[in-house]
């Protein structure tokens, strides 16, 4: 962990500490005695919403995806996704862990790769899609407000763009254009040079995941986009139990806009105070109490740690998959 990291980290958890006591911890605990054991309905959503995920996953493995039974894709995903939580790299660092656990149930390595890739860009896609259904209904219910709204569109346009840049890469040829711009910078890797061939196949199947396998890609961007839906039950269960209810537009709003405001803060590990604040901002601009939204950003915090721990379990049964006796690449053409 690098110093600015930890920097980050450190703040992140002085404004979580920050919003607790300003609350109260008594406050606190009552708004959760409130919740008692419903708090088990409340995290019955989350399941849902990874099991639409890996299906998601799914869809961009192409032909490969008949080697891996569902509940085996959906355990790599899982243990991929805690090494994203628990580790420094803006929900990425676990992304090359999925591909190499693919590897060890005989999927080669450059095809796990490029459904990686492509499924992390149709999920950002599908979340694009949302957070923007979840602006126009929030629009709805705060029309004498901007103060939510506008900074919410900014934040959006910049990410479209983000994505729609990074989707012209990948058709063009991501990693070879890297390495090309490194040459001409005469930077040159060993490491990379010594695997231009793989970079240049890892492109050429990322391409043709875009280009020929439409019906995955469609099918993979509305497992996604249910995904993200799926999540604004769990925002209604939630203020339910408080003694909140809203109806379904005003949820989807909530979970779009918090969702949005958890990807501002990736930079922080695990987005640790950036997510609550930004949770708490968006439910007191929607008439809700500070006491509530900080209640409901602690709520899926804890959902989060449930799945860390049950995702490092995951990743501990992984690592006792016998690996290939040859290593898992694509035949020579």
């Amino acid at each position: 962990m690098t110093r600015l990291t930890l920097v980050l980290l450190l703040l992140g958890v002085a404004v979580l500490c920050g919003l607790v006591l300003h609350i109260g911890p008594a406050t606190l605990g009552g708004e959760i005695h409130r919740l008692g054991w419903n708090i088990v309905w409340v995290m019955l959503p989350s399941i849902v919403v990874y099991m639409l995920d890996a299906l998601g996953w799914r869809y961009t493995l192409g032909r490969h995806a008949d080697k891996l039974r569902y509940d085996r894709l959906f355990l790599t995903r899982m243990a991929g996704e805690a090494v994203n939580y628990t580790t420094p790299g803006m929900y990425l660092g676990g992304e090359p862990m999925k591909a190499y656990l693919l590897s060890r149930h005989n999927v080669p390595l450059v095809d796990g790769m490029a459904s990686v890739v492509t499924a992390k860009t149709t999920m950002t896609l599908a979340e694009i899609v949302f957070i923007l259904l979840g602006v126009g209904l929030g629009a709805v219910r705060l029309s004498r407000s901007t103060d939510v709204l506008v900074p919410s569109l900014l934040g959006l346009g910049l990410l479209g763009f983000a994505v729609g840049l990074f989707l012209t890469v990948q058709r063009c040829g991501m990693f070879m254009g890297l390495l090309r711009t490194l040459d001409r910078m005469g930077v040159r890797i060993a490491w990379l040079k010594a695997r231009e061939r793989k970079l240049e196949a890892l492109d050429d199947a990322i391409r043709a995941f875009y280009g020929r396998d439409q019906r995955g890609f469609l099918r993979s961007f509305a497992s996604f986009f249910a995904g993200w839906l799926a999540g604004a039950v769990e925002v209604y269960l939630i203020l339910y139990f408080l003694g909140l209810p809203v109806d379904w537009i005003t949820a989807i709003a909530i979970e779009a806009l918090a969702v949005l405001a958890k990807g501002g803060t990736a930079f922080i590990p695990g987005s640790v105070g950036g997510q609550e604040a930004g949770t708490v901002l968006v439910c007191v601009a929607f008439g809700l109490t500070e006491a509530a939204g900080v209640t409901f950003a602690l709520v899926r915090r804890l959902r989060e740690i449930v799945w860390i721990a049950f995702g490092l379990w995951a990743l501990a049964k992984e690592g006792q998959v016998a690996a290939p006796a040859e290593p898992c690449d694509r035949p020579p053409v």
